[in-house]
């Protein structure tokens, strides 16, 4: 019998930097993951979750507290960026809009970037927002791949019917379905397969 790939575990993550813009972001020769998605969808939650951490990423219940570009090393191995939310109303348009830009910029100009991971709230229908981001990075062709969290909050019927109504407005402007994962770190779902993934792309930068 063929031996198995041994799991990826993280046990060495470093903390790069606080970074207002992207040409301020040092770039290094790692393949580099970025964590995306609207403010309150429990990004600091994952990023801790996957990253066997707990207060890696600053998690609050005032959405808002990431405003810069947060990079860390994982291993030798991996960049991980934890790009501020979007939609956060309670800052001003002028502050919403340098946000945008920023984030923007980072997904056009990030020269290591090999993935995104949209996050999307699994409790609530599908939001403008979020649909946007999606086709944004289609039209721009900027690998992504949608995580939805919180999936131990719906019951699994309520979960199925939510995630059968989202993928129903993504079909008006997508042929096929984007790569998604189901994340929970209440029922400790979704870590390996984002995990797996990641190590995926890391070992075939080093061949």
């Amino acid at each position: 019998m063929a031996n198995s790939i041994p799991k990826y575990h993280i046990q060495n993550v470093s903390f790069l930097g606080s970074f207002p813009t992207v040409e301020k972001a040092p770039v290094l020769e790692l393949p580099e993951f970025a964590f995306i998605g609207r403010s309150n969808v429990g990004k600091s939650s994952l990023i801790n979750y996957l990253c066997n951490r707990k207060k890696l990423a600053k998690t609050s219940s005032t959405p808002g507290k990431t405003r810069h570009i947060n990079l860390f090393q994982v291993e030798e191995d991996w960049v991980l960026a934890d790009l501020p939310g979007y939609g956060y109303a309670k800052i001003s348009k002028k502050m919403r809009e340098k946000w945008g830009r920023m984030i923007e910029l980072y997904l056009l100009k990030r020269s290591m970037l090999s993935c995104v991971f949209l996050l999307i709230d699994s409790r609530i229908p599908a939001q403008p927002m979020d649909l946007d981001m999606i086709d944004w990075l289609g039209e721009h062709q900027i690998p992504f791949i949608l995580i939805f969290t919180k999936t131990d909050k719906p019951k699994p019927l309520e979960l199925n019917i939510k995630m059968v109504a989202f993928f129903a407005e993504l079909r008006e402007s997508w042929e096929e379905i984007p790569h998604h994962i189901l994340t929970s770190s209440i029922k400790d779902k979704g870590r390996e397969e984002i995990i797996d993934l990641v190590h995926s792309v890391v070992q075939s930068s080093k061949l």
